[in-house]
């Protein structure tokens, strides 16, 4: 029997509610990475903070970002925050 392959997006945006625990969102977000995933944000509305995840880097914290790049997995993608906030 042939074994089923997960495929994983390149990129991956989260929103963590009132109603998530942050570390499973947070522990979540390191697999994505884990396994394939290029880029990944982790946007936190109630304190206008955003963890970006990449491969093989240290997870950076943004405090209160007016915009957020897409940088070379999204070429030219930037979404701005303001609304969102």
């Amino acid at each position: 029997m042939e074994k089923m392959r997960l495929e994983l997006p390149y990129f991956v945006v989260e929103l963590h509610s009132p109603s998530d625990n942050l570390k499973s969102l947070q522990k979540k977000m390191q697999e994505y990475i884990e396994n394939g995933t290029k880029l990944a944000w982790l946007i936190n509305r109630q304190e206008q903070q955003v963890e970006i995840y990449r491969p093989e880097k240290q997870v950076d914290i943004l405090n209160n970002p007016e915009t957020l790049s897409g940088e070379d997995v999204l070429v030219d993608f930037v979404l701005e925050l303001e609304r969102i906030w």
